[in-house]
């Protein structure tokens, strides 16, 4: 039946361009028969509308584009981040009920120092104060103890009016100091005074132990301006800390902050570290005692261990990135999980959209966490510098969004955070020890963040994972890596170190660096990801002190400075996947120098000589480096008792269903299996009789099989080392400097190790590649982007997986 073109053709015409109506429309009912056909002709492909395609539709996932093409796309998923609207008030932070918190709104300006902090220099004279205790003082604040494990959670904490610890004040002249810690991050359990101007401080332990005291967060108020005070803390537990070697506490203001906006500065004489001798048979505690004179009188000033950066914080910044409409296009904001105590663990995907499919999945990963620690705040500074570069509109910023998918977790213990903690969760344990759980429930945040990781490694080659956390021992920025077990790929792993190095001479340090993987060490982010297939893995330290280099020698580190550590590790990125490969070769070849220089001074320390023509890049790195351990943070205290029966429940499921057989179902299996057994007893038999009869030498011959295996065993035993064969000057080779490439040249051990392990992956940018072992050395290739937007896929390379979840303008 012919179809009239006037009664389709020109309400469609009109849709779609307005201008052209030139009569006012009449409301007349609609043709059943015009609207059958008109849906019958839509189904054949004709009159494409959008809106009307989109009208019949159940699903409200599709998106079609304004040219109403029949190419459709997913809308991108909801926000499923926990602000509750654009300018809506953020999620309050959830604390364990047993926690009173006060109402203030505590909140410090970002304000750079004037002029550089520099160490302390002791003088030899400094005062060791005699510990009184509150027998012989008086105590001015004090906080409730709490139970042995975590119950359940409540914005706001504990119900009911909060008590005023700190004690009263009885006129004018009364010039008691009044302390309070009972807000975000803060920690100070107990004050005692014993003088007019000196106080005795202990520190809270982390919730629900009875350790981890070294992050220190507080408040005093009633502050004479003109008096010298002496603070004294009475129970810090490591040994060796910064402030021998320099460092002085923070102290912030009020008044200065509102009046010449100063922040925090380094503050304190008379600093002194040093161990209290109890002498009643107890584990020694540490003392940190210092001076101060305050800036002002009735002043209200914090001091803290290191720069304060609280949960809040984190959602203020998250919210200032959602809110604007440049960055929320290419940084998406989701939740991980939630913690413990309920509180959001954040997700942020970070990369610019891709206009194919194809060219979505040739982009590799770079993951990035930070505060798993909850006392370790600078690596929240340095999260926030890298984030500010990262999502700003500089070239090298877009050009990293265009080839890299980030993913970052910037906290990944907020309940730590949020209750002062300094290195464990509300589960009373170090959760860097606990990234191989399998407690879900328990352990919540690195649960789900390697879990995360390891779906996005099924998807896209991960170049790159780094947990940003602080030192209290050391001074400088440095890194932790994993030494890689893969000849193909020999120092790689230090490759990136050694550009940071290059890249910020003054704050970073590659002689600090270590790469020795210990067994203490295996439950750590960096070892589990590294394990997982991650070549670069590493855990980035930034010292709580400062710098020893160049041209900030003996100076504290600032935020500022921090920060522009995140910015020159997206620096070192675009260094590290250069497509120009000559500042990859060079710092190559500049570790193998001093690796040789390692050797030797190894070799002379043990008095013995060595041949540098021979293989010496068989020796083991691992032989070479010292420990990282030195502390007893970095000793894992294993679960909670209340955990443990959980634990070995799920194991024990997972080896019962491994170690379970399949019943024989029939009669005949059985039969079978019968006979099976009848048979190996009658050789039995025949064999002992055979011996008893004399034909014992026959039978003990070993086959030829056997011989074999022997001879191969035992010179696989003589070669798994031949580095020890060249200390007692035997088997001197004449491999050269670079890694064997021939696979021959590999141990046996080795060689089969490889072959069990999955394929590495190569540090430059090419497109993802096959999982092809036999492939050759990465270096040498060049990456197939270029450095402009938007680049496109090199031709003659394998073909990409188009990946459902990866559709135009949506993330990953």
């Amino acid at each position: 039946m012919p179809v009239s073109r006037t009664a389709f053709n020109t309400p469609y015409r009109s849709n779609m361009f307005p201008a052209l109506e030139t009569e006012p429309k009449q409301e007349t009912l609609p043709d059943p028969y015009e609207d059958f056909m008109y849906h019958h002709l839509q189904y054949y492909g004709y009159f494409k509308d959008s809106s009307m395609l989109a009208s019949l539709l159940k699903s409200r996932q599709l998106l079609h584009n304004e040219l109403s093409e029949a190419n459709s796309r997913l809308r991108e998923p909801r926000d499923l981040f926990a602000f509750s609207s654009g300018s809506g008030p953020l999620q309050a932070p959830r604390w364990p009920i047993e926690c009173e918190v006060i109402k203030d709104n505590i909140h410090h300006i970002e304000g750079i120092p004037p002029q550089p902090e520099y160490f302390y220099q002791p003088t030899g004279n400094e005062k060791i104060p005699e510990i009184i205790g509150e027998e012989k003082g008086t105590v001015v604040y004090q906080l409730d103890s709490v139970p042995t494990y975590f119950s359940s959670s409540r914005v706001g904490g504990k119900r009911g009016v909060i008590k005023e610890l700190a004690v009263t004040l009885q006129g004018p002249e009364d010039n008691t100091l009044l302390f309070e810690s009972r807000f975000e991050s803060g920690n100070l359990q107990k004050a005692v005074r014993v003088d007019t101007y000196e106080y005795e401080l202990t520190l809270r332990t982390d919730l629900y132990t009875n350790k981890h005291t070294q992050w220190f967060y507080f408040r005093v108020q009633n502050t004479r301006k003109d008096a010298t005070y002496r603070f004294t803390i009475v129970n810090l537990l490591k040994p060796k800390s910064l402030y021998t070697l320099g460092m002085k506490p923070l102290m912030y203001s009020q008044l200065d902050a509102n009046t010449h906006s100063l922040g925090w500065r380094r503050e304190g004489k008379e600093i002194k570290y040093y161990k209290n001798h109890t002498g009643d048979g107890q584990p020694p505690f540490y003392c940190l005692t210092w001076t101060i004179q305050f800036p002002h009188d009735q002043d209200t000033c914090f001091f803290a261990h290191f720069y304060p950066y609280t949960y809040t914080d984190l959602q203020c910044y998250l919210l200032s990135v959602k809110n604007n409409p440049v960055q929320s296009q290419f940084c998406k904001l989701r939740t991980l999980c939630r913690s413990l105590a309920g509180n959001t663990v954040y997700l942020l995907t970070i990369t610019n959209p891709s206009r194919t499919p194809q060219e979505a999945a040739a982009k590799k990963a770079v993951v990035l966490s930070a505060r798993v620690h909850p006392g370790e705040s600078n690596g929240s500074w340095v999260m926030k510098g890298f984030l500010d570069f990262i999502l700003s509109s500089s070239p090298d910023a877009a050009l990293l969004r265009d080839i890299f998918v980030f993913k970052v977790v910037p906290m990944l213990n907020p309940d730590g955070v949020i209750v002062g903690n300094y290195r464990c969760s509300l589960a009373g344990r170090d959760l860097n020890r606990h990234f191989k759980t399998i407690l879900k429930e328990s352990f919540p945040c690195i649960w789900y963040t390697r879990n995360m990781i390891k779906r996005l490694l099924e998807e896209r080659e991960v170049l790159l994972y780094c947990d940003f956390h602080g030192h209290s021992r050391k001074n400088n920025i440095f890194l932790y890596g994993c030494n890689n077990n893969d000849r193909k790929y020999w120092l790689h792993e230090r490759v990136f170190p050694l550009m940071l190095s290059k890249n910020a001479p003054d704050k970073f340090s590659f002689a600090s660096c270590n790469f020795k993987v210990q067994k203490c060490k295996e439950g750590t982010g960096r070892v589990v990801m590294w394990r997982m297939g991650i070549l670069n893995s590493y855990t980035m330290e930034s010292t709580f002190g400062g710098s020893t280099l160049g041209s900030k020698r003996d100076t504290h580190f600032s935020t500022e400075d921090l920060k522009s550590l995140g910015y020159h590790v997206c620096d070192t990125l675009l260094d590290f996947c250069d497509p120009d490969q000559t500042k990859f070769t060079q710092c190559l070849a500049e570790l193998k120098e001093l690796l040789q220089q390692e050797i030797l001074k190894k070799f002379n320390e043990l008095g013995q000589d060595m041949d540098l023509e021979g293989s010496w890049n068989d020796i083991s790195l691992s032989d070479i480096e010292s420990s990282t351990s030195g502390s007893d943070s970095s000793l894992s205290d294993g679960l909670p008792v209340h955990l443990l029966s959980t634990a070995h429940e799920l194991t024990w499921k997972k080896m019962d269903k491994k170690k379970k057989k399949k019943p024989l179902q029939t009669r005949k299996q059985r039969n079978e299996q019968y006979q099976k057994n009848n048979l190996i007893r009658e050789f039995k038999s025949t064999e002992d009789a055979l011996e008893r009869a004399g034909f014992a030498s026959t039978l003990q011959k070993p086959p030829t099989f056997f011989k074999n295996s022997g001879n191969t065993s035992s010179s696989t035993i003589k070669n798994e080392k031949p580095w020890m064969n060249e200390l007692n000057g035997r088997d001197k080779g004449t491999s050269s400097l670079d890694p064997p490439k021939a696979t021959s040249s590999i141990p046996t051990k080795n060689k089969e190790r490889m072959q069990r392990e999955k394929p590495r992956f190569t540090v430059s940018c090419s497109p993802k590649r096959s999982a092809n072992t036999s492939q050759e050395s990465a270096p040498d290739r060049k990456p197939s982007w270029s450095r402009n937007r938007f680049p496109a896929t090199k031709r003659g390379c394998a073909n990409m997986v188009a990946y459902p979840s990866l559709h135009v303008y949506t993330y990953p």
